[in-house]
């Protein structure tokens, strides 16, 4: 179980945080290291008897005895985002495959049958997302553990609860995406002690649950709304976690639950509490999805990514100085010709787009923002400025791609640092909308649903659709989701907890949708677990997939 076991792994690692003092100082450290371990070899050939230590393999005794190892090892925590089984690639595209948006289209049979829902647990990229989520959560534990040690005479109290509210975050957030992908997984919240291995048992669902919300609301307790002022070598930083990310991410959390109460409790600080004012949409709805105003208004966290530097790919492995920091999605959601094209959008989801005109008699602007299509009445360009196939047919993804930007003819592994948007607040919008009508309190949803559908120049629903019943409302954000956050790993999610497959009608509306869901099985809207996990793990239970 290796994912389980890393307790021991150096902590000098790169991450790329919208702020170059945090790169170059990393570097200037490793430099220094360069010059001590040049030293001790002088050292060691006039007297064998030195005991050379490896600084860039410090052991838990050796390190966590610094505010600077505090701070490095904070941003360590971050690093595990940006490989395969996280966000660069494998993560958002085997959960968005398995909504009714996005369907497989690779030579790649894992890619398309994950889509399918019939991807066996041998899986090569199923594996990758548990083992990187559970190295994150590894890297947290550690943070939470060694900083928690700390006393004053060696951080402050404010830096160390920022930097102990990052870990609880990112644990949190890690939890959240097990819990939606897996179902029920194992809770590990210390570091393992004995080197030969460590075998959690399953958790239950409740209490997997009630782990995310702990760790978010600690998380919301202990960050700041910003980094703009804060006293450390975080100061200015872009894309650490905020009280804002936790805060949205425990609201979230609370609705897939469907505690709607505390949901809203939740989301009510953007709009009368602390948060007040803090986000905004951006008036161009693709700033939230190219390497362009990345860490906007609109963004409540991001994953960051780069095409910048580096030499070695962040596929997987141990970070050092020379990873590149670039996202892979880019290039395998591009269309043939231009990327891989390992997924197309469904007919469904294009259709969607097109059922409403904008108050200009266009079509939603949404559309192009999120599929490559030819749309001359709306005065589109084809994809990457280019003719393909069939344009009056073909329809290719363009959210998260380099298409229409940086002049790039075609993508490629290394061009792309188009940074993963996990929350946005027109997400804390339209999940407002939806608990004010679960709580009975339909009316009041229609202005937040206003601002969304506004940027999007479509009609107020104030006027096109007044007084809607709760089952009328419900319908609706159905769609309005749908059409806001397609491609962005929302789509199955909000199928499972919306309880749709077990809805005969609905099940049958979504075999309409996206022929994938002709050969879903109960239980299998699911990953599985890995059977490499459960092969060397015997605590382990397997889910409803396996």
């Amino acid at each position: 179980m290796m994912a389980l076991t890393l307790n021991q792994e150096p902590l000098w690692l790169v991450f790329k945080l919208d702020s170059n003092n945090l790169l170059n100082s990393l570097i200037i450290v490793m430099k220094k290291i360069l010059i001590i371990a040049s030293l001790a070899f002088t050292l060691a050939s006039c007297d064998k008897r030195v005991d050379l230590i490896d600084p860039n393999r410090l052991t838990t005794e050796q390190y966590w005895l610094t505010e600077k190892q505090a701070f490095d090892g904070s941003t360590a925590m971050y690093n595990a985002l940006i490989t395969d089984g996280t966000y660069m690639r494998s993560f958002p595209g085997l959960t968005d495959s398995r909504g009714d948006d996005f369907k497989g289209d690779s030579p790649w049979a894992d890619l398309v049958l994950t889509g399918q829902f019939i991807i066996p647990s041998t899986s090569a990229p199923v594996q990758w997302i548990w083992r990187d989520f559970y190295i994150l959560i590894n890297r947290a534990n550690q943070v939470i553990e060694n900083v928690g040690k700390m006393d004053e005479s060696i951080i402050s109290a404010d830096k160390k609860k920022r930097i102990l509210g990052q870990a609880y975050f990112l644990r949190g957030l890690a939890y959240f995406n097990l819990a939606n992908t897996f179902k029920i997984v194992p809770v590990i919240t210390t570091v393992a002690k004995d080197k030969s291995g460590y075998y959690p048992k399953t958790a239950t669902e409740d209490v997997i649950w009630n782990q995310i919300y702990s760790d978010l609301q600690a998380g919301e307790s202990m960050l700041p709304i910003s980094y703009d002022n804060v006293d450390g070598f975080d100061k200015g930083q872009k894309g650490r976690a905020t009280k804002g990310a936790a805060a949205g991410l425990l609201g979230k959390a609370y609705l897939y639950r469907k505690d709607y109460s505390k949901a809203a409790a939740q989301f009510e600080k953007f709009f009368s509490g602390e948060l007040k004012g803090v986000y905004s949409l951006m008036s161009d709805y693709r700033d939230n999805f190219k390497d362009e105003n990345e860490n906007n208004a609109e963004s409540l966290f991001e994953v960051q990514f780069s095409e910048k530097g580096g030499t070695i790919d962040n596929w997987a492995g141990e970070p050092n100085t020379s990873w590149k920091q670039n996202t892979a999605l880019s290039i395998t959601y591009a269309m043939d010709g231009k990327g891989f094209s390992d997924y197309l959008p469904t007919s469904w989801i294009y259709n969607e787009f097109k059922l409403e005109k904008t108050t200009a008699s266009k079509s939603d602007p949404r559309l192009l923002a999120t599929i490559a299509s030819y749309e001359p009445a709306d005065n589109s360009i084809l994809a990457y400025g280019a003719a393909w196939s069939n344009p009056l047919t073909s329809i290719y993804p363009r959210k998260y791609t380099n298409d229409g930007f940086g002049n790039k003819a075609f993508e490629t592994f290394v061009s792309s640092g188009i940074n993963y948007r996990i929350l946005r607040y027109s997400d804390i919008l339209l999940m407002y909308s939806e608990v004010l009508n679960e709580l009975n309190r339909t009316s009041e949803a229609y202005p937040y649903i206003k601002q969304v559908r506004a940027r999007a120049s479509l009609p107020d629903l104030a006027t096109t659709k007044p007084g809607m019943t709760q089952d009328q409302m419900r319908e609706q954000l159905y769609h309005e989701r749908a059409l806001e956050f397609s491609i962005e790993g929302q789509r199955i999610n909000d199928i499972i907890r919306w309880g749709w497959l077990y809805n005969s009608t609905k099940l049958a509306e979504l075999k309409t949708h996206d022929a994938d869901f002709n050969t879903w099985k109960a239980g299998h809207e699911y990953l599985p677990i890995p059977q490499s996990e459960l092969d060397v793990n015997k605590n382990l239970s397997p889910n409803s997939a396996n």
